[in-house]
């Protein structure tokens, strides 16, 4: 059974069966009143005869009734029964009179049933079947001083005939309730369909994208709910899983294109070595050289892959001014360089101290590369408009306007002043990987007095996503 049918499926048994309960509260809470009403109805008719009893008058004479009959006769003459009610009068054990209004059933034809009642010594109440259904009656003895005859009154009221009003009130009542339900059945089918559509789409497209790999899918479920919230959470993963893709895409064809030259001349140098040991010992050396730079390739490959996935940076408080002066202390080890301190910033940031100096290293590195002895090179630190600027810059041969962004691609290299170039071309896309990480970005321009400055910039006081 579908979501969408177990839904609606729930939600009807759950409205009929609060609907079964408000009908049959209903119904006892009416059957519970009609008994109640028709108590004080025989309880107000008793009151009633006493009342007029006393004060009774004959009408041909004006004085006081004599004659329980004329009695009995003349209230019956003066209150009218009202709806599925009668009244009748027995005198002598006897039915004499009757309301003028025919009831629906005659009680004072049945003679057992007349000479029961005949027999009340005081008012009492019970109830009959009769051919209309239960009949609740009231009887009232009644004597005059100067008649001894016994007289008794007699009120009736048809409980059936009651109880029929209630039953196509509650009937009329279930059938509104049952027509309600199908409508609420309707509109929750179709409110269902409208708030799972979204489930089905992300059911869809996951199906889709599964046969056909297309992680460039997304789903667009308007609003703030739940649903909406499933969507934005799907379409997250897709982003994620299309980055992964591409990663791990960019990762094979970059391995793929750069390690394919050293396996090359590994395999080349092998098949051609010879058996004579100066032969062997210089073919081993290159092997063993090729076989560094692959790992070098390797390992800034994985740093790349790393870079655009969660866990790359560990945040801590970084110090920047003793971040600055480590990194040209590690740096004097590269080279005979004429070392400077250019500036440092008294402020700590979050940051990840690690990466930042292997960002750093590597532009020391790449500058080492491209100047002499004689050249300068500077690292310095600086807070500038909420950003934290850490740069290296050299007195080399700059970068020609043309290369300054495009050198921060993969597998490329710039040519240093021999015209010469080592490494995999991997250093700069480290650097520009690690201040993305950090929510900033890394520039190249030129330095005061010649050769090349690169700026890494990151925000100071932005709260980034961590990755």
């Amino acid at each position: 059974m579908s979501a969408r049918a177990r839904i609606v499926g729930w939600m009807l048994a759950v409205v009929g069966l609060a609907l079964s309960v408000s009908i049959f509260v209903t119904w006892t809470i009416l059957l519970t009143r009609l008994d109640h009403r028709i108590d004080l109805e025989l309880t107000n008719e008793v009151e009633k005869l006493r009342r007029y009893a006393p004060t009774a008058l004959d009408p041909k004479t004006g004085h006081p009734v004599t004659n329980v009959e004329d009695l009995l006769a003349g209230y019956l003459a003066l209150n009218a029964p009202d709806r599925w009610e009668t009244f009748f009068s027995i005198v002598d054990g006897n039915a004499s009179k009757i309301h003028g209004v025919p009831p629906p059933v005659r009680l004072d034809t049945d003679e057992r049933l007349v000479a029961r009642m005949a027999t009340a010594t005081k008012p009492q109440s019970a109830e009959v079947e009769t051919a209309a259904g239960t009949v609740h009656y009231a009887v009232i003895p009644v004597t005059v001083a100067a008649d001894r005859r016994p007289g008794h009154f007699v009120v009736a009221i048809l409980y059936d005939q009651h109880r029929a009003e209630i039953v196509d009130a509650v009937r009329a009542l279930g059938l509104s309730a049952l027509a309600a339900l199908v409508l609420a059945g309707a509109a929750g089918w179709f409110v269902a369909g409208r708030v799972l559509a979204p489930v089905r789409l992300v059911s869809q497209t996951a199906e889709q994208i599964s046969d056909s790999t297309d992680l460039t899918r997304r789903l667009d479920v308007p609003g703030d709910d739940d649903v909406a919230a499933l969507a934005a959470t799907f379409n997250h993963m897709l982003d994620r899983l299309e980055q992964a893709f591409v990663v791990q895409r960019h990762f094979m064809d970059d391995a793929g294109h750069e390690l394919r030259t050293p396996i090359t001349v590994i395999r080349g140098h092998l098949e051609l070595m010879g058996d004579d040991p100066a032969d062997r010992a210089e073919t081993l050396a290159l092997v063993t050289d090729e076989l560094d730079r692959m790992n070098r390739i390797v390992d800034d490959l994985l740093t790349l892959a790393k870079a655009e996935q969660p866990g790359f940076l560990a945040l801590d408080d970084v110090e920047l001014a003793d971040l600055t002066v480590s990194v040209v202390a590690k740096a004097r080890a590269l080279g005979e360089r004429r070392w400077r301190v250019d500036e440092v910033a008294e402020a700590r940031v979050p940051a990840d101290r690690q990466r930042l100096t292997q960002a750093l290293m590597q532009l020391v590195a790449n500058a080492v590369r491209h100047t002499t002895d004689d050249d300068l090179i500077a690292v310095g630190s600086a807070v500038r408009d909420g950003w934290v600027e850490l740069w290296v810059r050299d007195s080399g041969p700059g970068v020609a306007p043309a290369d300054r962004e495009r050198i921060f691609g993969r597998f490329i290299r710039g040519a240093g002043r021999t015209g010469t170039h080592d490494g995999a071309g991997l250093g700069l896309a480290i650097v520009r990987s690690i201040a993305e990480a950090h929510g900033g970005n890394v520039k190249v321009t030129e330095a005061p007095g010649g050769g090349a400055c690169f700026v890494m910039s990151i925000p100071l006081w932005e709260l980034w996503e961590v990755r």
